[in-house]
């Protein structure tokens, strides 16, 4: 079975603050942007929502408004996809061919790859289980996590002194090809004062 990794350009703490704002106007754009996407989910996991599982827009709603949640924990998906849809709408789609699809510990094995650069700052693997913002219940897919602007920072910082002091050490072409995807992506985010990365596995 395969995974993939969706990757947003977004300002962080504003995206998380989304969640909870009672903001009807979001809420209306998501539906009106995917309202496609939002019909397709819902035939697909038909037998969950028969079995209780709140629609597509429902749990977008609730994500909105803060509330009111499943108590069911095998539910929480539907909330995780719901933030996804606004990470979508709000930020910008980052490339992501190095993780999609992947398999295994791909993300693992990326991040041995920046730790062989001495960039310890972020971890690819945190966006598979970082958690949804709060007050979202926890769900296991889509994994969700984020770069703060202050990490990427301190990688790049890393990184440069990686290459300053011309430490080399010797990886696999694929791992250093998503290496230098996951430098891109900080790259990007340190054009934009403030902003920083929030990821999906799933």
């Amino acid at each position: 079975m395969s995974s993939g990794l969706t990757v947003y350009l977004l300002d962080v703490a504003r995206t998380r603050a989304l969640v909870g704002s009672g903001d009807e106007e979001l809420l209306e754009a998501v539906r009106g942007n995917f309202g496609d996407d939002l019909t397709r989910d819902d035939e697909y996991f038909r037998h969950e929502i028969e079995r209780g599982a709140p629609t597509a827009y429902e749990a977008l709603r609730a994500v909105v408004h803060g509330g009111p949640f499943s108590k069911d924990e095998a539910h929480a998906f539907q909330y995780g996809y719901a933030f996804k849809r606004i990470c979508d709408l709000t930020g910008s789609f980052l490339p992501n061919d190095c993780f999609m699809p992947f398999r295994g510990d791909w993300l693992e094995m990326v991040d041995e790859g920046l730790t062989a650069l001495r960039v310890t700052a972020v971890s690819v693997a945190s966006f598979g289980y970082g958690g949804l913002p709060d007050p979202l219940p926890y769900a296991y897919l889509p994994g969700c996590g984020e770069w703060t602007p202050e990490q990427i920072a301190r990688a790049l910082e890393q990184f440069e002194a990686t290459k300053a002091a011309g430490h080399a050490p010797p990886l696999e072409p694929e791992v250093v090809d998503a290496v230098m995807q996951c430098l891109s992506w900080m790259r990007h985010a340190e054009a934009r004062p403030g902003y920083g990365l929030i990821g999906f596995v799933s």
